[in-house]
């Protein structure tokens, strides 16, 4: 499918990419320099976006490692998605066992 504008930003682009790449440990975390070599970036490009990560609520400094990881802002999204997914689930199998059981 064709589009007519391309509104893609490689700023944002990356931004996107690097909030995935965080998502690969989030207990420990990554130095600035992995998440770089990870992303093919500069360090200067990754400073500035795990500041506005940072600004936004989603990535933290570890002080005592300087690694960055996310905060459990996004994580916290996704377990909505699954609890949205299980009350769906729960529903169908609500509605499959209306239509199958044996009438009385």
């Amino acid at each position: 499918m064709s589009r007519a504008t391309d509104y893609t930003n490689a700023a944002q682009q990356r931004i996107l990419h690097l909030q995935l790449a965080l998502f690969g440990d989030v207990v420990h975390g990554y130095p600035p320099s992995k998440l770089a070599e990870l992303l093919r970036v500069p360090a200067s490009a990754i400073t500035r976006d795990l500041d506005n990560l940072r600004t936004a609520g989603l990535a933290e400094r570890d002080e005592s490692t300087g690694h960055w990881r996310l905060t459990p802002r996004l994580p916290q999204q996704a377990i909505k998605v699954f609890n949205a997914i299980d009350t769906a689930q729960r529903r169908v199998d609500e509605a499959r066992n209306r239509f199958t059981r044996n009438p009385d």
